[in-house]
């Protein structure tokens, strides 16, 4: 059997560097903490998940936290990942850090996409969910030092119901901001976002319906996170149209290092399989069981492991877990059941 490259290695790997972050942002998934953990990795210990990451030869490395510039070796890991030929996206909060001076330096040290967090179409809406007033106009202010300096934009959005009714002048903004990808995150109950209402399955579809539909019209590059039926909504839409990939999903095409070195199947699964302190990153991607269990879709139970869009979605593998305890059960919140 040869194996597929998502079994091999991983597209994204997410390092969170730090737990610290200046905003309360109220869907956080790692309940983010105004100062940093002294247990964080260490500057060795970073170098060595970087050699490590190296050795793949292709994933993105996303810098992600809490606010990664938090971290006191921010600069030099971004700087040894370059050296190291390893791809850097930087997912940074938008606080007074982020200046001019301070995006115009990750674009010199190669940041290859900065992503960014949109989450209403007004200053109201997305300071609300921030926490912080002027975050709105702040991140405003980020995206043009980007647009100056040419630094890719990744834009985005976790959908709940305080800003569901604005996803279509969202969109509109994310045009504006000449984004290359729009990024939906569609809430798994972990974190602060334990106590935000989700949508049904059936609000699920609509969504759907609406971003095909804002996709087609403003021609944005969009996909899910944690809401991989949208892939099995898009097939069904067109009809049988081949859509491109068998997408990322937690542990397929996507591992999670915490700030304490953690391994995850991504930031929403809490199932630990080891630690870069002392683990192989690359041994547990590819061998740990938990991780090759969520590879292998026909071992899925319920709807989803009968379902034909099985292998181009899958579910939600965090959603199950945070509903059911199992990993490998249904996704609840897809309505679809096959035929078969």
């Amino acid at each position: 059997m040869i194996r597929n490259n998502f079994d091999v290695k991983p597209a994204l790997v997410f390092w969170e560097l730090t737990q610290a972050c200046d905003l309360v942002c109220k869907h956080c998934r790692a309940s983010a903490k105004k100062y940093c953990d002294p247990q964080e990795l260490s500057k060795h210990e970073g170098e060595r998940l970087i050699d490590e990451i190296a050795l793949w030869d292709g994933p993105m490395l996303i810098f992600t936290g809490g606010d990664p510039l938090k971290n006191q070796h921010f600069w030099y890991w971004l700087d040894y990942a370059r050296v190291k030929g390893v791809k850097v996206s930087v997912t940074p909060s938008p606080t007074p850090l982020v200046t001019e001076e301070a995006v115009s330096r990750m674009k010199s040290l190669g940041v290859n996409r900065l992503g960014l967090s949109l989450d209403g179409a007004y200053p109201k809406t997305h300071d609300l969910f921030r926490g912080v007033s002027g975050s709105f106009d702040r991140l405003l202010d980020i995206v043009g030092y980007a647009q100056q300096v040419d630094l890719s934009l990744q834009i985005n959005t976790t959908l709940t119901r305080h800003n569901i009714d604005e996803l279509e002048n969202m969109a509109i903004r994310v045009k504006r901001f000449k984004a290359k990808m729009w990024s939906l995150f569609f809430l798994v109950p972990v974190g602060r976002g334990e106590g935000i209402d989700l949508f049904t399955p059936q609000e699920h579809e609509e969504i759907f319906d609406r971003l095909y539909w804002i996709k087609e019209k403003y021609q944005l590059p969009i996909k899910t996170t944690e809401a991989p039926h949208f892939r099995r909504y898009m097939m069904q839409k067109k009809r049988g149209e081949f859509v491109r990939g068998r997408g990322t999903g937690d542990g397929k095409g996507i591992v999670f290092v915490s700030r304490l070195g953690e391994i995850y199947p991504s930031g929403f699964l809490p199932l630990k399989t080891g630690n870069v302190k002392t683990d192989s990153l690359r041994d547990v991607y590819s061998n740990a069981p938990l991780f090759c269990s969520l590879r292998d879709p026909d071992h899925f139970k319920g709807k989803c492991g009968c379902c034909e869009f099985r292998k181009l979605c899958g579910g939600s593998r965090a959603r199950a877990y945070a509903a059911t305890g199992d990993p490998l059960e249904s996704d609840p919140h897809c309505l679809y059941v096959s035929a078969s």
